[in-house]
């Protein structure tokens, strides 16, 4: 039998490189649920042709996550906010999600997220120390 010397070594990974093994999840996962329609889910709001807020995540299996959103800090409690997640919540309905899930620290958002009716799912205490990080859900 042929036996390979492997080496486990440090080293920084390219978005390229995520992107690749997202990829490799994606058909592991697509092949053993039947599920093959992951699509992103992405939202940009533009001022004088600049990005100045940023939804972002993806559908799959009758599911939305959403990964990131994002204000600048000169278009903060405007309601660009709200009109964002407002926006995406209305796409995962309009792709049949029956829930969105979306993950947020104790000091980011999860007061915001409670307003449109997000419940938090798990706290993970102390992470970061000091602080919470909170799974929170969305029924659709």
């Amino acid at each position: 039998m042929n036996q390979e010397k492997l080496t486990i070594a440090s080293r920084q990974v390219s978005p390229d490189q995520i992107g690749e093994l997202e990829d490799r999840f994606y058909e592991f996962n697509a092949a053993r649920t039947g599920h093959r329609d992951y699509a992103q889910l992405a939202f940009v709001a533009e001022a004088a042709g600049a990005a100045v807020g940023t939804i972002a995540g993806f559908t799959w299996g009758g599911y939305c996550e959403l990964r990131q959103l994002w204000i600048d800090e000169d278009h903060r409690s405007k309601g660009l906010g709200r009109r964002l997640i407002t926006t995406a919540i209305e796409e995962a309905r309009s792709r049949g999600c029956v829930a969105i899930y979306l993950a947020t620290y104790s000091f980011q958002a999860p007061g915001f997220y409670k307003r449109f009716g997000f419940e938090p799912v798990v706290e993970i205490e102390n992470r970061p120390v000091g602080h919470s990080d909170f799974i929170m859900r969305l029924a659709l």
